[in-house]
């Protein structure tokens, strides 16, 4: 009883870690409501900035993927139980995350800056938007088995850890990834777009390009002709005019099998992630 508590704990911990710091990164890349932004900081030398800023993005990275992969949990399996497993990488990427926040380099210098109420309100509101898509996306899926807490509960219950359907729920029939999508609106919606939210922006849009091929990779070995008739029919980031009609009897799902987004920062695919 005592060990299932400790399970539950530590699953509770690791969501409530991702919680701040997740929030936190919300006001730090858009400059509001926290105690450092983006742009906050004495500038140094342009140089160095570049370095500790890329190696820390790096470094978020590596950490996202490498604990993503299936030879990796099946290696880290073996010292970690199961169902904690996907608790240590949301605590590993919240503490990752929170480093790079913490030790993020200024770049202030301005790139561009909009000007007129209206657009800087459409900005503004792209913004939001994009984190709304990120968190909505995720309740789609299942939230809670994307950050660990169903496995930690399934746990405490002594109850087998039942695979998630492959489903194409809602934003899932438009685009492949409309977490990475949210989180693309999200870090170019700038009405003041500085250099380094410009770094920030170009770097994490280049590993989100990268790492869902990586992943795709997987899903079609793992789900062959059923992931690839899924690929050809739903594009990665951007829906195509003809799928915002509605399709005559689609239900809730569409009647197709999707995968689901696998990491906090990522798309997890269920099976494969």
């Amino acid at each position: 009883m005592v060990r299932r508590a400790m399970v539950v704990g530590y699953g509770v911990i690791a969501y409530v870690a991702f919680l701040g710091v997740f929030a936190y990164t919300i006001g730090f890349v858009g400059k509001v409501g926290v105690p450092k932004g983006i742009d906050d900081g004495t500038p140094g030398p342009v140089a160095v900035a570049v370095l500790v800023n890329g190696g820390l993005l790096t470094l978020f990275a590596v950490q996202h993927s490498v604990m993503a992969r299936p030879w990796f949990k099946r290696w880290w399996t073996r010292f970690v139980p199961v169902s904690i497993e996907r608790s240590t990488f949301v605590l590993a990427a919240s503490v990752v995350l929170a480093l790079l926040l913490w030790q993020w380099r200024p770049l202030p210098a301005q790139v561009w800056s909009v000007e007129g109420t209206w657009a800087r309100a459409t900005l503004w509101g792209l913004y939001g938007f994009g984190w709304l898509m990120v968190v909505g996306s995720t309740f789609l899926i299942d939230h809670f088995d994307l950050f660990g807490l169903r496995q930690v509960v399934a746990r405490a219950r002594g109850r087998p850890q039942e695979p998630l359907g492959f489903r194409q729920p809602l934003l899932y029939r438009l685009v492949r990834h409309p977490i990475m999508m949210g989180f693309v609106i999200a870090f170019w919606a700038a009405p003041d777009m500085s250099a380094g939210r410009m770094l920030f922006a170009v770097l994490a849009t280049g590993y989100i390009v990268v790492a869902v091929r990586f992943e795709e990779r997987g899903l079609l070995a793992a789900h062959g002709e059923a992931y690839e008739r899924y690929a050809a029919e739903v594009p990665r980031f951007v829906p195509r005019i003809a799928q915002l009609r509605p399709r005559p009897g689609a239900g809730v799902d569409g009647g197709r099998p999707v995968s689901q987004s696998r990491g906090w920062g990522g798309e997890r695919k269920r099976v494969t992630s």
